[in-house]
């Protein structure tokens, strides 16, 4: 069997022939001792404890940080505490032992310490020798095991509306749900092999055809009623001319939704936090790249440049503002040519320049009209480009648009 590796901590200040004595009966039971390295303290009185052993080319902060990995890789960490002191640097060390989950034994019941300790924690260094050599103690480390999940946040604009691909979940939990598409990464895959993956089983979506982004991991403890811990990292993608998408797997159904702040109360998991973060960033992209000239025809007017902002930002633009900031932005081309209206004047048509990031960016602030807080007069400009949704929901909600309220 492996030696158990031990570490010691506690004021070496105040107890340190304590430390040495616990240390030289460990190595003597078997137990390989991490830290301290045993030597004579050559600043007695100091804050920091500095050993005969240690480098005078090290700082006192590269020592501690190396005692601390030390400590943090080790299978026991015991607290020399004989009159139940425990100083700054000691506390500093416990808390990042208890975040790890690492077996924790002291010599004495601690004083002022916001931590609950066990009586069967306190151990003298023998009656700890006999229960690590009687295995009557776990003495590794439990880790937290958890399973990884990828989720797809795939956005297009449809019909003039933003919308994200979702499935009806077929299996429990949160059966006949909404959800977004992803799933389990299996062995021998990587998150992006999964993630691929399962848009192709759930969706009949190919992968491949979407300028995917790594959004955010989510790793809440609760975000999933599984009994497993399960953790998921998001992918992003918002792009035209998507397919409709074809279930199968665990997905009862697949299919184009539109965004919009009742949905959000329809999701399965965390996914209406995923969804909403997916939404954001999507909108950062117009302001910073020219994706939504993805969304145009070959040739298309300004009004049709503005209706993807509008879709995607989730309120009206002041038209006149979006054309001088669109103009400026040099990111679109005049066409040569003109689109003849039924009830106005011909309209300029422009094509997609060759910039792929807007300098300066198309900010949202400026250009978004803000909804009344009661809704519109139907038929409005307001209603046609979603001001009626965007008053009361927060990923509707433009950037800024509550202080042009007031």
């Amino acid at each position: 069997m492996r030696s158990v590796k031990i570490s010691i901590i506690g004021s070496f200040r105040r107890s340190y022939p304590e430390v040495v004595e616990a240390a030289r009966l460990f190595t003597a039971a078997g137990l390989t001792v991490l830290s301290p390295t045993i030597s004579r303290i050559i600043n007695p009185g100091a804050d920091f404890v500095r050993f005969e052993g240690d480098s005078p080319e090290s700082a006192d902060h590269e020592i501690q940080a190396a005692t601390l990995r030390k400590i943090l890789s080790s299978d026991l960490v015991y607290v020399v505490a004989p009159s139940g002191y425990i100083g700054r640097t000691t506390s500093y060390e416990l808390g990042s032992v208890i975040d790890r989950d690492i077996p924790l034994y002291f010599s004495c019941p601690p004083v002022d310490l916001p931590v609950s300790v066990p009586s069967h924690n306190i151990l003298s260094p023998h009656k700890l020798v006999e229960r690590i050599q009687t295995g009557s103690i776990v003495h590794h480390r439990s880790r937290q095991i958890a399973q990884i999940t990828a989720d797809l946040v795939v956005l297009t604009v449809r019909e003039q509306r933003l919308q994200v691909l979702l499935v009806t979940r077929a299996t429990d939990p949160f059966k006949g749900k909404l959800a977004l598409p992803g799933g389990f990464m299996r062995a021998g895959e990587s998150l992006e092999d999964a993630a691929w993956r399962e848009l192709k089983e759930e969706t009949g979506i190919d992968a491949s055809l979407l300028p995917f982004e790594q959004l955010h991991t989510y790793s809440g403890i609760r975000r999933d009623p599984r009994p497993r811990r399960i953790i998921s990292t998001a992918f992003l993608a918002i792009a035209p001319n998507l397919p409709v998408p074809a279930a199968a797997t665990d997905a009862r159904s697949a299919d184009w939704v539109e965004v919009e702040p009742s949905l959000f109360d329809r999701l399965a998991f965390d996914h209406s936090k995923i969804l909403k973060d997916g939404v954001q960033r999507a909108r950062n992209l117009l302001e910073h790249t020219t994706v939504a000239a993805d969304f145009c025809g070959p040739t298309f007017t300004l009004r049709e440049l503005c209706q993807v902002y509008e879709a995607v930002w989730g309120a009206p633009i002041d038209p006149s503002n979006f054309r001088r900031k669109v103009l400026a932005s040099g990111f679109v081309e005049r066409a040569g040519a003109r689109r003849g209206g039924a009830r106005g004047p011909a309209a300029e048509l422009y094509r997609k320049g060759s910039a792929k990031v807007l300098h300066p960016p198309m900010r949202s602030a400026g250009l978004l009209i803000p909804a009344p807080r009661h809704g519109v007069t139907p038929g409005s400009t307001a209603e046609d480009s979603h001001g009626s949704r965007a008053a009361d929901h927060p990923v509707f909600k433009a950037p800024g648009s509550d202080a042009r309220r007031r």
